[in-house]
């Protein structure tokens, strides 16, 4: 599997964790908000991968093999990790060498989920929750089949791994009520982040204009949530 970018150390991806970040190329969503526009679409070629900046994947593991005993783990997001065919492949050769796994998601491909958590491959899943179920279009840019989404939801949340749910707060795609709508809908879920929305790059160049000088108080949604969900976080600064 090539790797379109890495990122050598985070803080805050992995909680609790130091690890590295993966990116991988694709993604069949087209959230306008997304800050990493580089990597939504058709996966890349090997090529455009390595003119882009990427590695190939036997780059990535001698890069790996030096940081054995100074990282926990390693994060795996995109794009969407899911899409690969190379997934289940790579996650095994990264756990022979002792490193932790935590795989971001967008729930796009359930089955996939469903094969790495009965694998015992992951750790921890992290998985966005675009918007409420009836608006899910707006946030995800395209109408992808909900029940993919929901399906993914319930596999994570029955899955007896660590995770969290996540949603991104943008303001003119999200209004406060969708939160107690989400919260019903994932109601129970072992733990929530409200993150911020960020302005500086977004797949849709139209939106920081749109949403310039508006926000939606991340307290007072946490407020809304909390009938329904107990462990909810604020996360103002996000990779």
């Amino acid at each position: 599997m090539m790797i379109a970018g890495l990122q050598r150390l985070t803080l805050i991806d992995y909680p609790g964790k130091l690890a590295c970040i993966v990116f991988t190329s694709g993604c069949p969503l087209r959230c306008p908000y997304c800050h990493n526009p580089h990597l939504v679409g058709a996966i890349k070629s090997d090529k455009q991968i390595l003119a882009e900046g990427g590695m190939t994947e036997s780059d990535f593991f001698d890069f790996l093999d030096k940081r054995v005993g100074k990282i926990d783990g390693v994060v795996i997001t995109g794009g969407e990790p899911s899409i690969h065919p190379g997934l289940i492949d790579f996650i095994k050769k990264v756990r022979a060498k002792g490193f932790l796994i935590k795989l971001d998601s967008d729930g796009v491909n359930p089955a996939i989920l469903e094969k790495v958590i009965d694998q015992k491959l992951v750790d921890y899943i992290a998985m966005d929750i675009k918007h409420s179920k009836n608006k899910y279009y707006i946030a995800a840019g395209v109408k992808y089949p909900i029940k993919k989404i929901t399906e993914s939801v319930d596999i994570i949340m029955n899955s007896g791994v660590d995770y969290e749910f996540r949603t991104t707060v943008v303001p003119t795609i999200h209004e406060y009520k969708d939160f107690e709508d989400i919260s019903e809908w994932i109601a129970g879920a072992k733990n929530y982040y409200l993150q911020q929305y960020r302005e500086d790059t977004t797949l849709d160049p139209t939106l920081p204009s749109r949403t310039k000088g508006q926000t939606m108080d991340l307290d007072k949604i946490k407020d809304i949530m909390s009938k329904e969900l107990d462990n909810i976080k604020i996360r103002k600064a996000y990779s």
